[in-house]
């Protein structure tokens, strides 16, 4: 009997020490897997703020795109806009220059940057031409002067001053362009 209790204490004592080897090596495993739980809670939090911050930025490109694209459309409809304009300004000036009957200019603005004839300021989008014919006659004009003709180059060249906007202007081919006024005198047979 003693020998028996013997081997069963025995028997008890390993089955303890295995039983205490399995649970320490299950709480070994355990505190690993908490390990590895709270690494994973961790990047699951970055990625979760990544994603957050990257939706917030997508929206705000978004948005920003969206005020660019309202911009540019306002912008496409005023140049349109513009456009428009300057067509029925040229056509009403067209329509101007087509109703000229009389030779006799209107008197010529001081500011030397208006077209003579029309009166409109020369800007970046408007080109002043020079009167070549007023400008190149110039010496044969003055002794037209003098000899007391009605209308000579001479009175011309100080009527347009030779700057005409394009509109005013009428295209001489390789002598470039010449003023209505000073065309139509050249060349009586144009009107």
């Amino acid at each position: 009997l003693p020998q028996r209790l013997a081997s069963l204490a025995a028997a008890a004592q390993e089955e303890t020490w295995q039983s205490r080897q399995q649970l320490q090596a299950q709480r070994q495993e355990m505190a690993r897997l908490q390990e590895e739980l709270s690494r994973a809670r961790q990047d699951g939090e970055r990625w979760a703020s990544a994603l957050q911050r990257a939706q917030r930025e997508a929206l705000e490109r978004e948005a920003t795109r969206g005020a660019e694209q309202a911009r540019q459309q306002e912008l496409i409809r005023d140049m349109k806009e513009r456009l428009l304009e300057l067509l029925r300004e040229k056509d009403a000036l067209w329509q101007k220059t087509e109703g000229i009957d009389t030779p006799m200019p209107s008197p010529v603005p001081r500011d030397p940057g208006l077209c003579a004839r029309c009166h409109k300021d020369f800007r970046l989008l408007s080109r002043r031409y020079n009167c070549r014919w007023a400008m190149g006659g110039m010496g044969v004009a003055l002794a037209q002067c003098r000899d007391g003709s009605a209308l000579t180059s001479c009175s011309l060249s100080r009527l347009c001053q030779g700057k005409v906007c394009h509109t005013c202007s009428v295209d001489m081919g390789k002598h470039g362009r010449c003023c209505l006024i000073c065309y139509q005198q050249k060349h009586p047979q144009a009107t």
